[in-house]
């Protein structure tokens, strides 16, 4: 039977200017600077918060719990409500009505995403690789342009690069999803996955076709930006983690997590003999799995806050949630 963490005086933490407040004035002017100079979408950042902080606590949420918790970002109850509305509506979320209230879970569907999602985050890139490839073949005559379509941004997400207007491909290491999208889509018996190795060795072989088609620059330059954005701000967490403040952990864990998602899902994960010496994605990762491990239990505080407002003690986290990054302490 799970147990619960009760905060009795967590209601004096959510005030809006909370993090302004705190006991570190830079963190907070940082804070206060980012959301007005670069404000996350709602609905992008909704995501964010439940694949990091609501699921590992069994993923249900009163609405009025998601407004207190959106209102440390500078978000309206306005905003989140029609952010939840489409959420709903896109099939990532459930509505269930208790009096005038409304409790919010995953649907199906959004669970499988977020699982492909949480391992990508909070797990080290697999190292090893076979040689294999996964290929996916689409045949113009099989799937109309639609579902062409929304297979190629489904596979385009997971970091399949498309090296024909029918043929998508990506290493064949670590876990893989094309079946399960392929699946989803309802597509299982018109599109075929199937594994391939390259042993030509030529120049322009299988390998260069599938990088040329990735973003590859593209999120290597946002992996720097991001070690640059967050570098600075995380070292004045580290002078001083004995009087770190619930809520600017809780809100600068969720925006390190929102960028470095936003960046991941997009990164393919290459093998490393596949990719530049100076890749920068290790040292992103480093950087978000030592800030995670430093004040993962102290945002805790700030959830808690946040569900003890609404009349209701936060489930305690499941054991995965504890095996992020290698292992919280």
């Amino acid at each position: 039977m799970r147990t619960a963490i009760a905060l009795p005086s967590a209601r004096a933490a959510l005030a809006p200017d909370r993090y302004a407040a705190g006991r570190e004035a830079t963190i907070a002017r940082w804070i206060t600077r980012t959301l007005a100079s670069d404000p996350p979408r709602t609905r992008s950042l909704i995501v964010t918060m439940w694949g990091d902080a609501l699921v590992p606590h069994g993923g249900h949420v009163w609405l009025t719990t998601l407004i207190r918790l959106l209102a440390s970002f500078a978000v309206s109850e306005r905003l989140v409500r029609t952010s939840v509305f489409r959420l709903v509506r896109d099939g990532w979320l459930a509505g269930e009505p208790s009096g005038r209230r409304s409790r919010y879970r995953l649907t199906a569907d959004g669970e499988r995403r977020f699982a492909h999602a949480h391992q990508r985050i909070y797990a080290p890139a697999d190292g090893e690789w076979s040689g294999d490839w996964e290929l996916v073949i689409a045949p113009p005559d099989a799937v109309d342009a639609r579902l062409r379509r929304a297979l190629c941004d489904e596979l385009c997400w997971e970091g399949y690069g498309q090296i024909a207007p029918t043929v998508h491909a990506r290493p064949l290491h670590g876990i893989t999803t094309a079946r399960g999208i392929v699946d989803a889509l309802g597509l299982s018996a018109r599109v075929v996955v199937a594994r391939a190795r390259d042993d030509t060795g030529r120049p322009g072989g299988l390998a260069a076709r599938v990088i040329a088609a990735l973003p590859l620059a593209a999120v290597a330059a946002d992996y720097r930006r991001l070690i640059a954005r967050f570098g600075r701000v995380i070292d004045r967490f580290r002078t001083a983690p004995s009087a770190l403040d619930p809520a600017q952990c809780f809100v600068v864990r969720t925006l390190l997590i929102h960028a470095y998602r936003r960046v991941l899902l997009r990164d393919p994960q290459l093998p490393a003999p596949l990719l530049p010496s100076d890749w920068p994605a290790g040292a992103a990762y480093e950087l978000t799995r030592d800030f995670y491990r430093l004040t993962h239990a102290i945002a805790e505080r700030h959830l808690a806050a946040a569900y003890a407002a609404a009349g209701e003690p936060l489930p305690r986290a499941g054991p995965a949630f504890y095996r992020r990054f290698g292992g919280l302490r």
